[in-house]
């Protein structure tokens, strides 16, 4: 039934069909996207084959440094911040 299915004229046909749908200035950005698009697809699947190929355990990320603490005091309490007075007022 489908001996003769997918010969070069079948195919000549396809590709005037497709030129006639699309035109021709879409085609070249068509064609841009869809390898775009299956490069993306390629190192994601590598990138998920090395993932489950590595049985390491990944580092944990170190915590970024806070601000400095003063030795002694709890970091739970806060200190209310004053503004430094002028001793030449007389208060």
């Amino acid at each position: 039934m489908f001996r003769n299915a997918l010969e070069p004229w079948h195919l000549l046909i396809l590709v005037a069909v497709v030129v006639l749908i699309f035109g021709s200035k879409k085609l070249p950005d068509t064609a841009r996207a869809l390898g775009k698009s299956m490069r993306i697809l390629k190192n994601e699947t590598r990138a998920m084959k090395d993932d489950g190929a590595s049985n390491e355990p990944r580092p944990e990320p170190e915590p970024a440094p806070g601000p400095p603490t003063i030795p002694g005091t709890s970091e739970d309490i806060a200190t209310p911040r004053t503004a430094p007075r002028d001793s030449g007022t007389g208060d």
